[in-house]
């Protein structure tokens, strides 16, 4: 008999042997190139596959020197058929769980695969072991001895792979998850049989064993069922007694509802409480919810500062202990000389603004007095297109965006740097903002509000027909870059337009009624 019929006899398929082969190898490579993920498992698979054809070419050689019925042939032929059964159903176990299960959207546990392949090698062994001639009932009552023994010594090491089991299976815990585990917070990584790897937001990996997270308790941060994964969080602040509670609220909850911010989720919305009285001041709470877990930190810090900009808009500063004393060689001369130097560099930032070219120093000195500081960080909205507000800006330092809102898309369309203004429209007609304003940087603005400009032109009304002019330009060049106007309609518009805001600006501000 030729060796290649030996081979044959060895491989236990004589006819088909061929197809078994050429099928493993198409599979096998088809695998490899479509799932780069499981290549480790596929290469492996082959190994052993090719490992498994070198044993029966051994077992061929021994059949051919005529040893058939000897002990070496039949362990070298079972094992070589073992090792090919294991190659074939790794390649199956990929070929039906990260294939056929994942085409109908079906992800069953790891540790589904890993016992199904078990059971598999064992039934296998117990076969080719019974069709070699080996008896089992010996090896039964053996066995049953070595296990008691082995339980009794592993029975640590039974506990951890049942509660791996028993955690894959009821899936109350996944890869994925935020944990706390007594004072240890990250996120699972691996659930093996024997333990759960824990990446906190260190970057430390914590190895726990699966019998303790089945003892233990374990707290599922921001889960609820049928939810999104979100986090609760605090942020604590005290304002002295002076400024009342509704001042406060609206302030930080304008601020936190009003621009969107990184990882901060906008349902439910981000609120602000009052907590408690102490001694000398009052202590606050904004609550908002965390959507991206491993950045608690930089959100936390990106909403104190909304909430320390809000407040210095508002002229709400944060407490200063009781104990704490300032000392100071201050007198009513030098405090006044303090305030004529600001009055006079605020009334310089409004001589560079050109809607107030016509005004006189006095004029300039008495708007300066009723200016106020504005901060805004970077990334906040200053002025939102479409929002009521009264109020002119003049940037002190900083740069800010001009965005328009053009067919549904946001367009820049101009950026603001130290000196430059907006708002002009909303403080001197009452309309509604044409365009959005956003701080590219951290920015501080100058803010004047219609009455304090209003007791001026009172006194002086012709002042609103130089204001109309320029404010007439400013809105035709701004409907040019939204591509409004033609070049003709502008002409047109630029005759029209002054007269109808002087009307308004009269209206507004009730200059009729002199």
């Amino acid at each position: 008999m030729s060796f290649w019929n030996n081979f044959l006899i060895a491989a236990g398929m004589v006819r088909g042997f061929y197809w078994l082969v050429l099928c493993f190898v198409v599979v096998a490579l088809g695998l490899f190139v479509y799932l780069p993920q499981e290549r480790g498992r596929i290469r492996n698979a082959m190994l052993l596959f090719a490992l498994s054809l070198a044993g029966l070419l051994a077992a061929a050689t021994l059949l051919s020197l005529g040893m058939a019925e000897s002990t070496a042939y039949r362990w070298v032929r079972w094992s070589a058929l073992f090792v090919e059964s294991l190659a074939i159903i790794n390649l199956v176990s990929v070929l039906v769980f990260d294939v056929a299960l994942e085409a109908v959207r079906l992800k069953p546990p790891r540790i589904m695969r890993d016992l199904l392949s078990a059971l598999a090698y064992i039934v296998v062994a117990i076969n080719l072991l019974s069709r070699s001639g080996v008896d089992l009932t010996g090896i039964v009552a053996t066995s049953a001895v070595i296990t008691l023994i082995v339980g009794f010594s592993l029975a640590d090491t039974l506990g951890n792979v049942m509660g791996g089991m028993a955690l894959q299976m009821e899936r109350t815990i996944r890869v994925g998850d935020w944990v706390r585990i007594e004072a240890l917070e990250g996120q699972v990584k691996e659930i093996s049989w024997r333990q759960t790897s824990i990446e906190t937001r260190e970057w430390d990996t914590v190895v726990i064993p699966n019998s303790v997270l089945m003892k233990g308790q374990v707290t599922l941060l921001g889960h609820r069922l049928g939810e999104p994964q979100q986090q609760r969080r605090w942020i604590y602040f005290n304002v002295d007694f002076r400024y009342s509670p509704a001042l406060v609220i609206d302030a930080v909850e304008t601020t936190l509802q009003g621009e969107s911010i990184a990882h901060v989720a906008q349902q439910p919305a981000p609120h602000c409480l009052l907590l408690d009285f102490k001694d000398s001041y009052a202590t606050y709470a904004a609550r908002y919810w965390l959507t991206d877990l491993a950045l608690p930190d930089p959100t936390d810090s990106g909403v104190r500062a909304r909430i320390y900009y809000a407040l210095r808009r508002a002229n709400i500063p944060l407490s200063i202990p009781a104990r704490t004393h300032f000392v100071s060689n201050e007198n009513e001369t030098r405090r006044e000389r303090k305030q004529q130097q600001e009055i006079e560099r605020r009334a310089e930032k409004l001589r560079h603004v050109e809607l107030f070219d016509t005004l006189t120093e006095d004029e300039w000195e008495e708007m300066a007095a009723h200016l106020h500081v504005a901060p805004f960080m970077r990334g906040e909205t200053i002025t939102r297109q479409g929002a009521q507000a009264h109020w002119l800006y003049i940037i002190t330092m900083g740069e800010a965006e001009v965005r328009v809102a053009v067919n549904g898309t946001s367009e820049k369309v101009a950026i603001l740097h130290e000196g430059n203004f907006f708002g002009e429209m909303g403080m001197m007609t009452g309309e509604p903002r044409a365009a959005t304003v956003v701080a590219l940087t951290d920015v501080e603005c100058y803010r004047l509000d219609k009455e304090s400009f209003q007791r001026i032109l009172r006194r002086r009304p012709e002042l609103a027909e130089d204001i109309s002019h320029v404010l007439a330009r400013r809105r035709v060049e701004l409907e040019e870059l939204r591509g409004e106007l033609t070049e003709e309609a502008m002409r047109l518009q630029l005759q029209h337009a002054q007269g109808a805001l002087l009307t308004r600006i009269r209206n507004f501000f009730k200059l009729n009624d002199d």
